[in-house]
């Protein structure tokens, strides 16, 4: 790889400071993917494996900033988001987006955790839906996500497939429903220009799944800003992911992070 020439791609999410997820996740799945990786921080977090203790907004105009600061030096080839809990932080993003007209934006709709908790405000979801998935190439939803965006019940590989039409068909954006939350198997649907590809996926028996959501979204965006197409981005994350899976890290009490570095190979 010339280094000289490296891509790059900027990630607008939370800190974690246990760095199994959020930026930190982002950041070493972007170079381990052979991305340069940027941050713009909408929050910081007390967490670590066993849950957050404590969040720290920061402000619209500072996140502004960071934003630009990032887009008039070093322009991005891809921009992530992940969680953003307030309206006024995602107007913030789909207006320097859009002023920017950044390219290959790949938006995590993180809104519902796994337990089935609502992550953030109902402004905050209707922001989203308004501002920012507008302008996505593509969102990554989980199960319960796509609920909330298509307004169906999944309960199928055919429920999947129909709340994917709605969603892009609303939003126009394309979507990655991710089927390892209420479906028997870990496949997941990719729908892009009304056309249904699915990802087969072998469920890896590791407890410790910290942070996959941000990871893969992370890595699609990395190879978005290589120049793949969407479903050779979608295909090589989805490989990413079950390597990182496949390692077995066990950091921590409760649920781990992955090894995001595995493939790394240095002499250092």
């Amino acid at each position: 790889m010339n280094y000289s020439k490296i891509k790059t791609a900027l990630t607008i999410a939370g800190s974690d400071s246990s760095g199994g997820a959020g930026i930190q996740a982002d950041l070493k799945t972007m170079l381990t993917n052979g991305v340069f990786g940027m941050s713009a921080i909408t929050a910081l977090t007390a967490q670590n494996t066993m849950g957050v203790t404590a969040i720290s907004e920061v402000t619209p105009d500072f996140l502004g900033q960071q934003i630009d600061a990032v887009f008039t030096d070093i322009f991005p080839d891809a921009v992530k988001t992940g969680m953003v809990a307030n309206a006024q932080l995602i107007e913030v993003i789909a207006e320097r987006l859009t002023f920017y007209k950044a390219k290959n934006i790949v938006v995590d709709p993180v809104m519902i955790a796994t337990s089935g908790a609502s992550l953030i405000s109902e402004n905050a979801i209707e922001t989203l839906k308004e501002k920012l998935l507008p302008i996505a190439t593509i969102i990554t939803p989980n199960i319960p996500e796509a609920e909330v965006l298509s307004g169906i019940k999944i309960t199928s590989k055919f429920d999947m497939e129909k709340a994917a039409e709605i969603i892009y068909k609303t939003y126009g954006c394309a979507v990655l429903l991710k089927g390892g939350h209420s479906i028997s198997d870990a496949d997941d649907l990719l729908y892009e220009n009304e056309e249904t590809t699915w990802f087969d996926s072998v469920r890896i028996d590791n407890p410790n799944t910290h942070g996959t959501g941000c990871t893969l979204s992370s890595a699609i965006a990395s190879n978005l800003a290589k120049g793949h197409d969407l479903k050779t981005a979608v295909k090589l994350a989805k490989k990413y992911i079950s390597g990182a899976l496949s390692a077995m890290l066990d950091l921590g009490k409760g649920s781990g992070p992955l090894n995001h570095g595995f493939n790394i190979k240095s002499e250092y």
